[in-house]
């Protein structure tokens, strides 16, 4: 069975307000090598639909909230994120599909490299083949 690994960031404040703060090898487990953030998903709207062969990357719902499904090809968990206090870790070799964004969904994604287009794997059928042949 798959095991998702979620992260809790502590969170300081004062009644000023919050803050949180992540550190590469602190926070996010991995050297920092590319940030992007997913916002304006449309109602419906899936997005993913991929795994990658060596990308590891740590997903934080800083506003608002979606759902993942993982599928490590033998299991499948649904995960949902709905505090920026709370990171996901997933790792290389995990499908996703991200869904149900609420309209002011702020999806913030720590990833262990740079965009790199060889490293997806974007047909299901080939990710659940690549599995198996490593097994």
């Amino acid at each position: 069975m798959m095991q998702v690994k979620t992260i809790n960031f502590n969170i300081k404040g004062d009644d000023r307000g919050s803050l949180i703060a992540l550190e590469q090898h602190k926070e996010i487990p991995f050297d920092i090598k590319r940030v992007y953030y997913i916002f304006g998903t449309k109602e419906g709207v899936r997005r993913g639909y991929h795994a990658h062969k060596s990308l590891k990357q740590v997903a934080v719902c800083v506003k608002g909230s979606c759902k993942f499904l993982l599928d490590d090809g033998k299991s499948k968990e649904y995960v949902e994120l709905n505090s920026p206090d709370l990171g996901l870790l997933i790792d290389k070799f995990v499908w996703r599909e991200m869904y149900d964004f609420s309209p002011d969904c702020v999806l913030v994604v720590f990833a262990d490299d740079y965009y790199d287009e060889g490293d997806y794997i974007r047909d299901y059928k080939e990710f659940i083949r690549r599995v198996e042949n490593d097994s």
